[in-house]
């Protein structure tokens, strides 16, 4: 089984930073709770922009990801709430885990 990093972006609309990230704490601790699929997530705020905030996951394949977890009811409730405090749908990309120079 290959795993990936999958890498996501949120932007917070102005002012409501707290608010985003208590949502998206939220939300990852669901996901870390019942998606046994998911092997890790770390949350990260922007230091100079605290409406940045990234979501660095990871996830046996893109399917997985895309599929299943996409269409879990918490993931569809937190993309239904997300118009309250993110400023738009957030950037995702998908990264391969690099062993090393060579």
């Amino acid at each position: 089984m290959s795993n990936i990093i999958v890498v996501v972006r949120y932007i917070a609309q102005a002012g409501k930073a707290l608010d985003a990230l208590t949502s998206v704490r939220d939300l990852v601790t669901t996901v870390l709770a019942i998606e046994p699929a998911c092997a890790g997530i770390e949350i990260l705020q922007d230091l100079d922009n605290p409406e940045l905030i990234t979501l660095v996951e990871r996830w046996p394949d893109r399917a997985t990801f895309l599929g299943p977890h996409m269409q879990q009811p918490h993931i569809q409730d937190f993309i239904q709430s997300a118009g309250a405090f993110l400023a738009g749908p957030p950037e995702i990309s998908f990264h391969s885990l690099s062993s090393g120079p060579g």
